[in-house]
């Protein structure tokens, strides 16, 4: 893995987060989109070499809804940048690690994902994330 890319937070209000971080970090945030297949919108700001990434809830049975239901609102993952997705998913699988998808999907910022299951990493969704080129 080369470095952490970003770190995800889940949020209630998108729009609120994106007030509350652009104050604390006093930056503007850069990058808004729509995730369909994960039935969620992002709001990404640079961190030096890594990024934060807000996401939000487009529906009420989607995954980041879910994750606030559950947990609150706070870190939903870690996405560390990786060179090959598909070595490094295989890599993983073979060291023990429980991939939560056979294959790579499409993520924001236009990368290809794949999530490695929290209880696997102390509690921790992992996100692996490649540049889609």
């Amino acid at each position: 893995m080369k470095h952490i890319n970003h770190i995800g937070i889940a949020v209630a209000d998108l729009e609120d987060a994106i007030d509350t971080y652009e104050r604390l970090l006093g930056r503007e945030c850069y990058k808004r989109e729509r995730v369909d297949q994960q039935q969620a919108a992002a709001a990404f700001f640079r961190a030096g070499e890594s990024k934060v990434e807000l996401l939000g809830a487009t529906s009420a049975d989607s995954v980041i809804a879910k994750f606030i239901d559950r947990k609150g609102e706070g870190v939903h993952h870690i996405a560390f940048e990786v060179d090959d997705i598909r070595a490094e998913m295989d890599r993983l699988r073979t060291d023990g690690f429980t991939i939560l998808s056979e294959e790579p999907g499409r993520g924001a910022d236009n990368k290809l994902v794949a999530f490695v299951h929290p209880r696997d990493n102390h509690g921790v969704l992992v996100e692996l994330c490649q540049p889609i080129t």
